[in-house]
């Protein structure tokens, strides 16, 4: 009998301010500290995915979104297997603040086209996905 995968699922909020995008310095998560990412979070139990983006762009830059739309899916493993999925917003209520200071150093606009160098790998190959519209992609398996 095979063991079925137990998938995290993780969502990822583009918010796009012409050619840039808003990312966030993480800080004292055990995760990337210390690199740009999105506003992300994990889908919780008994949660569907766009509530979860939903919740997330509240906690973590103060916005209501509304009007959300998945862009890319990335099927990642890596100490445990991950469904990543992105989304964009056509549009959101509330300046944008930092209600984390905690665990977010900054939230800052970066052009597309000059992304900081210390950007999450991950996270600046979906961006590039997006930008060449590509809806799926693999990452950390042995075929990719």
């Amino acid at each position: 009998l095979k063991k079925r995968s137990g998938a995290c699922l993780n969502v990822y909020l583009i918010v796009k301010k012409k050619s840039s995008v808003l990312l966030s310095l993480r800080q004292n998560t055990g995760y990337y500290d210390n690199y740009y990412g999105l506003i992300s979070g994990h889908v919780e139990d008994g949660e569907s995915a766009i509530s979860a983006m939903i919740r997330e762009a509240k906690e973590e830059a103060g916005i209501q979104i509304a009007q959300v739309k998945p862009v890319h899916i990335i099927h990642r493993k890596t100490d445990r297997f991950n469904i990543d999925i992105f989304f964009t917003c056509s549009s959101f209520l509330g300046p944008i603040t930092n209600p984390e200071p905690h665990k977010c150093a900054a939230l800052e606009f970066f052009d597309l086209n000059n992304l900081p160098p210390n950007i999450i790998p991950y996270i600046e190959k979906a961006l590039q996905a997006v930008l060449h519209k590509k809806i799926y992609s693999e990452e950390g398996w042995a075929c990719c």
